[in-house]
């Protein structure tokens, strides 16, 4: 859940009459007012082709309703991703409320009200900022914020959330798989992330916010609050920090900062750690690599390659060490 530029109490475009709104707006306001009659619209932070976000009251809480512009459930013909979205939903909706029961070492804003028939989320309105308005920023936070956000999420990969209340979303083999196949990854990459997955076999799953990235940080007055829980679940370790490691491109010192957390533990944890930067690495390839990118994406483009190349060297260097 990212704020735009300028969107706070005053900066977004403020909900006016209904005849002013799009009908996925109107839609979306008629859901929310279905699971909390005491709302009341004030204005619309976010409106794409996924996502309507529109921050208002309830009662007198500062409150946000996150929905879903196209509920999977509830489109005639619901397209593959349309359907992937949903799902996506109702495991955010599923991860606050377990919350609820069992609340993590993290902040994150409180649930108050939920629907995953019409895929309608309400949450606290935390005050503050996003630690980062882009994916790949070029602008990164302040050393002492992004100190808070590293300690942040480590004291979240600690939590040991109740036995069956999450899943696995990511399985690390198959990726080594997907990703070869797809020429990302040569056969020496594949044999070597092989070799280490097969010595991480009895290593316990880490849990993980799954989606760690600035975007999705905000910076509260009393610390970073982490928002959008859809991958919220049991990871090899380090995945998140494999994550925030990519996205810090331009900050030397985080980098080494987040490599020294991954290698404290000892030679298991930073394995995991390489392989989950290079899978990581990967997938980001294969989302910005496309034809027709402009000079900012090929700039970006670029640097993820070299990025790769990097983790497949320390990777080739782990191999040696076992």
């Amino acid at each position: 859940m990212v704020l735009p530029q300028g969107a706070g109490v005053h900066g977004g475009p403020v909900i006016d009459g209904p005849a002013e709104r799009s009908p996925a707006l109107r839609a979306a306001l008629a859901n929310i007012t279905r699971i909390c009659p005491a709302f009341t619209p004030r204005q619309l932070i976010q409106e794409d082709e996924r996502h309507i976000l529109v921050a208002g009251t309830a009662g007198r809480t500062p409150v946000v309703a996150k929905c879903l512009a196209q509920p999977g459930g509830q489109a005639r013909q619901a397209t593959r991703t349309a359907l992937q979205n949903a799902d996506l939903f109702r495991r955010e909706v599923a991860a606050y409320r377990a919350f609820v029961r069992t609340r993590p070492p993290a902040r994150l804003p409180k649930l108050v009200a939920a629907d995953t028939e019409r895929c309608v989320l309400l949450m606290e309105r935390v005050p503050g900022r996003p630690a980062a308005r882009e994916r790949h920023p070029v602008n990164t936070p302040a050393p002492g914020e992004v100190r808070a956000i590293l300690g942040a999420v480590r004291s979240l990969n600690l939590w040991r959330p109740p036995v069956g209340t999450f899943d696995a979303p990511v399985n690390s083999v198959r990726e080594v798989a997907r990703y070869h196949a797809l020429g990302l990854l040569t056969d020496r990459d594949a044999s070597d992330l092989q070799q280490l997955l097969h010595g991480l076999a009895t290593t316990p799953l880490q849990f993980c916010h799954g989606d760690a990235l600035l975007t999705n940080v905000m910076l509260a007055p009393s610390g970073p609050v982490l928002v959008d829980w859809e991958h919220a679940g049991w990871y090899l370790p380090g995945y998140d920090l494999a994550l925030l490691w990519t996205v810090l491109s331009g900050d030397t010192a985080a980098r080494r900062q987040i490599s020294q957390v991954a290698q404290a533990s000892g030679t298991l944890p930073r394995d995991a750690f390489l392989v989950n930067l290079l899978l990581v690495l990967m997938r980001e390839i294969r989302t910005h690599d496309h034809p027709g990118a402009g000079e900012e994406q090929r700039i970006l483009v670029r640097r993820l390659h070299e990025d790769a190349a990097m983790a497949r060297r320390a990777v080739r260097a782990a191999v040696g060490t076992r």
